[in-house]
């Protein structure tokens, strides 16, 4: 470590079901935790929409929460580091007033934004440009909806910001963003980590409109004096910039590094690669963002209901109310759910079919087919579609050694072992499960000088507890993937008729 002295960290994390805080010794160990939860709002079919002031208010609680959990400890928290919700709208006009309630990464009411810019752009331009494609779920798809429904909000726009970032505006009065956040926005050069000023001339988005860009390491501001009143906390802590959920996910599992992968089960799947230079899938099924790394981008693939697939199942099927019970009966199926399948785009997919239209299924369902069978499905169909994330990851040439799991995914026994036979890999469990919070606790440590760096701290807190090698049942899934992997383009046509049925 670059400096043993005492030191506490904060981790802030602002999500989409709440604020989670975390206080970490230099460590590593948890000091203090707090969770504030706020409600989430769907006005309409495909919206998704939440106050910032009701994350500004959750903030204020944790902070308060952990100033009493430390006492008179409080004041050697050395920085604070934030981590948050990947592409959701904030708006503020010149009085830095929020103009309207955040449009979220989960929002798809932007499907004629996405075709206008994939018209005026080109895929292969948009590849070039901002290494990413033109999806619901980004920032600047957002910025056109709103210009185009909401023309007296969009004349009054004077800051664009993420959520994370409005937040670290609110503790300091200072405008920034980082590089991990920033690449999601689809306005940004994620080979140059830079703003990109293609994208904002071709789209009039005035430059002034955006804040400055950091590393995710740097400080980019400090606790305000009406804050520190307010809180407890000490005027001046130094706020580091901090990153995307998923990077700082990535971060506090030590996946910093080529090699080293991370599949994360929570609402949504992620499957993560680090890589020491910017690489993009041709037909871009994978994201390409920078890493909270200095030098360092990731590409990733997305499912967006992954561990949500299960909880859908469960409480829609099932009178259970905890998932042990489900994973215990459908541990006692033989893998491949003797022949049922489960397709788990229940809100669309991301990686590796960008299609808002796709549906979730159950496939080849007989008379013999228990409960048993279709919790054991669900899980395998989940883990299916995170193996399509791997195999692109594979198709790349990344190098992967190792399968960090995370999130709900990695709490039982069986979906580990599921996960290791679907992904023909060893898959391994670190010593932290305090996700994005952590890793953005590690980052206001690098900020502060705690530690010299991202790896450096990585390697002295983050250690394996526990690797899982493939079973003779791989062999078993490597045949049931390539069948899995028949059954979206047999129904591609089928789901495109239904949505736009419905919609």
């Amino acid at each position: 470590m670059a400096d043993r002295r005492e030191a506490f960290l904060i981790g802030l994390d602002i999500g989409t079901t709440g604020v989670k805080g975390i206080v970490i010794t230099q460590e590593g160990q948890i000091r203090a935790s707090a969770v504030a939860e706020y409600p989430l709002s769907t006005p309409k079919p495909n919206w998704a929409e939440q106050d910032p002031e009701e994350w500004w208010k959750a903030t204020l609680k944790i902070l308060k929460s952990l100033a009493v959990s430390l006492g008179s400890e409080k004041s050697e928290i050395k920085a604070i580091g934030f981590s948050g919700q990947m592409h959701s709208l904030v708006l503020l006009d010149n009085q830095a007033q929020v103009l309207r309630p955040s449009i979220l990464w989960c929002d798809t009411r932007t499907d004629e934004e996405c075709r206008l810019i994939n018209e005026t752009i080109g895929e292969e331009n948009l590849r070039n440009l901002v290494a990413n494609p033109a999806l619901e779920g980004f920032t600047l798809p957002k910025i056109l909806w709103v210009r185009e429904h909401e023309p007296e909000i969009y004349s009054r726009i004077a800051k664009v910001l993420l959520p994370k970032d409005y937040i670290r505006f609110r503790l300091s009065g200072e405008f920034a963003t980082e590089v991990s956040d920033a690449a999601g926005t689809l306005m940004f050069d994620v080979a140059g980590r830079k703003w990109s000023a293609p994208i904002l001339s071709q789209f009039s988005i005035p430059s002034a409109w955006l804040p400055p860009v950091a590393e995710s390491t740097d400080v980019v501001g400090k606790l305000s004096r009406p804050v520190s009143e307010e809180t407890g906390f000490p005027e001046g802590i130094p706020l580091v910039a901090g990153g995307a959920d998923n990077a700082c996910g990535a971060v506090g599992c030590g996946v910093v590094n080529e090699e080293i992968i991370l599949a994360s089960i929570g609402t949504s799947g992620v499957v993560l690669a680090p890589s020491s230079k910017p690489r993009t899938d041709l037909a871009m099924r994978a994201h390409t963002f920078c890493h909270s790394v200095p030098h360092v981008w990731y590409v990733m693939g997305v499912t967006l209901m992954a561990g949500g697939a299960f909880r859908w199942y469960r409480e829609t099927f099932t009178n259970v109310n905890g998932y042990d019970h489900l994973t215990e009966e459908a541990a006692t199926v033989p893998a491949g759910s003797e022949g049922l399948f489960f397709l788990p785009y229940l809100n669309g997919e991301r990686t590796p079919h960008r299609s808002a239209s796709a549906r979730g299924a159950f496939i080849g369902a007989t008379i013999r087919h228990q409960r048993k069978h279709f919790s054991r499905a669900v899980l395998e169909g989940i883990t299916f579609a995170m193996r399509d994330s791997l195999e692109i990851l594979r198709h790349l040439g990344i190098p992967i050694r190792q399968i960090r799991v995370t999130g709900g995914g990695a709490k039982s026994r069986f979906w580990r072992q599921l996960q290791a036979d679907v992904y023909g890999s060893e898959v391994a469990m670190v010593n932290s499960d305090e996700g994005p919070a952590f890793g953005a606790g590690l980052m206001a440590g690098v900020g502060a000088g705690t530690y010299s760096s991202i790896s450096e701290a990585t390697e002295g807190i983050v250690s394996i507890k526990e690797t899982i090698q493939p079973t003779d049942e791989a062999s078993i899934y490597g045949e049931r993937y390539q069948t899995f992997t028949s059954l979206y383009p047999a129904l591609e046509d089928t789901f495109e008729k239904i949505h736009k049925q419905v919609n």
